[in-house]
């Protein structure tokens, strides 16, 4: 049986006791996307035209380091949001997001649950209920990470 993209779209953790009206609309703007492992999700300075949310694999969230080239400041799973550059003009991915392994998402089109949430100011305020929790680990995490690499080592 194949299910249709608003079962998985309800079934996935971020949209958990979301309304059913606002789960309809957001699917309105999903399909499900496949990454091959080492493929990239999207690439720093890029459009940021979509999110993801992952069903399956492992994805690694990667800054540019000029000296060391990519480094991993986050690894992301099952469950979890890749994608935030979305929320802020100008829609441009500030890293990199590279399958780990073989990675199942939900891509969400960004410009459409832009204009459904202008649309629908419920909608918008529910989305960044939402959005706010997973920006603030990822912006912890960046934290940690600039720590690790720039602090002192005896």
């Amino acid at each position: 049986m194949i299910e249709s993209i608003e079962h998985i779209v309800k079934e996935h953790r971020f949209f958990a006791g979301m309304d059913a009206g606002f789960v309809a609309l957001v699917s309105g703007c999903a399909k499900n996307m496949r990454f091959d492992p080492g493929q990239y999700l999207f690439h720093e300075g890029d459009s940021a035209d979509w999110f993801f949310l992952l069903r399956n694999g492992s994805v690694a969230i990667e800054l540019r380091d000029p000296a060391r080239g990519a480094v991993t400041v986050q690894t992301l799973h099952e469950g979890d949001l890749c994608g935030l550059s979305w929320l802020v003009p100008p829609y441009r991915w500030t890293y990199d997001a590279r399958a780990i392994d073989l990675v199942r998402a939900i891509a969400v089109d960004a410009a459409c649950l832009r204009r459904k949430s202008e649309a629908d100011p419920r909608l918008g305020y529910e989305m960044m209920k939402r959005f706010m929790p997973p920006l603030v680990e990822r912006l912890q995490a960046a934290r940690m990470q600039m720590i690790d690499i720039y602090g002192a080592h005896d």
